[in-house]
């Protein structure tokens, strides 16, 4: 396991505006192991989707850099695949074909055709989506489109899994099914993750590190929080146990105490 597998280093980034450029990041230092999973928590307009955006390669870092297996990350790449809120499938495609086009655009050279269709229906089984797997989007609830989002994700064998409030518009019992699911496919795959969330209690659950922003502009990192919990965690068991709560309350003292929401002054 490599100790520095994926390393953020000094990225500041600036936006050209009217009134002059906005610094939307100052100094971001930040490295993580590999299979390793860290969420990255703040109020909005923090830049959370922005350092998200710069280790995706969508967007280059005015400063600094990263460093994903001691290689620089300029641009865009099958080895950093990005989960969104909104699951961006394309609707004429079923599920299976959703998928296939990721795994297609990663393995053309290296899978043939039977291999490839294991793949992909093996990705669908890990998220637990085979029994729909030939149906389109409109006709699957959003929990199971993010399902297939997380699959075609999956499928790409992606060093680095960028997630973006994968489960913000979901409702209360899918979301913490998919967490559940997370976990497992994240022990199974020892994936490395790097995951956006507006929810403490998701953040404490999933993750090894919680990185807490400051408030935009000129954003930083605010503290970091280790999550010094047994794996695997069970969310009955551990509502009750003592550490979590402990590191519930650091989180939410940072962002309501430390950092207040600017719509609050």
């Amino acid at each position: 396991m490599l100790n520095r597998y994926l390393e953020l280093s000094k990225v500041s980034i600036e936006f050209p505006t009217d009134q002059g450029p906005f610094k939307a990041l100052d100094e971001i230092d930040l490295i993580l192991k590999q299979g390793e999973f860290v969420s990255l928590i703040g109020h909005s307009g923090c830049g959370k989707s922005t350092v998200l955006n710069i280790v995706a390669g969508l967007y280059q870092a005015t400063t600094g850099g990263i460093i994903l297996e001691n290689k620089e990350v300029t641009d865009p790449g099958p080895d950093r695949a990005v989960v969104f809120q909104n699951h961006s499938l394309l609707p004429w495609l079923t599920a299976y074909e959703n998928v296939e086009l990721a795994v297609k655009q990663v393995f053309k050279k290296d899978k043939n055709a039977a291999e490839m269709k294991e793949w992909i229906e093996h990705n669908l089984t890990l998220v637990h989506m085979d029994h729909a797997m030939h149906k389109r989007p409109s006709e699957i609830s959003g929990g199971m489109k993010q399902r297939v989002g997380i699959a075609r994700a999956l499928a790409m064998q992606p060093k680095v899994l960028l997630m973006d409030e994968p489960f913000g518009a979901l409702d209360a019992l899918t979301r913490a099914h998919l967490q559940d699911s997370l976990m497992e496919i994240q022990a199974d795959l020892n994936s490395t993750v790097i995951m956006i969330t507006h929810d403490v209690d998701e953040a404490v659950l999933l993750s090894d590190r919680i990185v807490m922003m400051t408030n935009g502009p000129a954003a930083r990192i605010g503290e970091i929080l280790e999550i010094d919990l047994p794996r695997p965690r069970n969310r009955v068991e551990i509502s009750d146990n003592v550490e979590y709560n402990h590191y519930r309350h650091e989180v939410l003292a940072f962002l309501y105490e430390k950092q207040r929401n600017p719509a609050d002054h």
